[in-house]
């Protein structure tokens, strides 16, 4: 069975010091970016782009509890797949965010229109689920890390 350790030792992650300031900095920054991706004014492409990154905030705190962070080169994808430990998120959820993440390195990088009001949907309560996991689970593994 794989594990962090094993992505550290293959240099997929580094250790990583949090702290509580750093956390709620991440919490925050999903705050902000669960709000404006609700924002009509924006096109879904936006919208969608702004809930992944609001879901890749809660999931790279949970990853810097544990103690690591994704090295530069396939960051995102790295800190997706941690899920799995941190979390024990299942791997239909992971592969779902997976695609979304697909999906937001195209609408971001090469092609506009390609993002559906359902699919705004899907990962803006995506985003929330995870950050109610991560909060939950932060309070019980790590509670010197959350704000209450």
């Amino acid at each position: 069975m794989v594990s962090l350790q094993d992505w550290l030792n293959e240099r997929r992650l580094k250790t990583h010091k949090t702290s509580k300031k750093e956390i709620n900095q991440l919490l925050a920054v999903f705050e902000r970016d669960v709000a404006d991706a609700q924002a009509e004014t924006l096109s879904a492409d936006r919208r969608f782009s702004t809930a992944y990154n609001a879901a890749l905030m809660v999931s790279i705190a949970a990853l810097a509890a544990s103690g690591y962070r994704a090295s530069s080169e396939g960051h995102h994808y790295w800190t997706i797949q941690s899920l799995a430990f941190t979390l024990q998120l299942d791997a239909k959820t992971i592969r779902k965010f997976n695609k979304f993440r697909q999906k937001r390195n195209i609408s971001d990088y090469e092609r506009i229109g390609m993002v559906s009001e359902q699919e705004v949907g899907e990962m803006i309560t995506l985003a929330q689920e995870l950050h109610t996991m991560v909060v939950e689970w932060l309070k019980k593994n790590y509670p010197e890390l959350i704000q209450e």
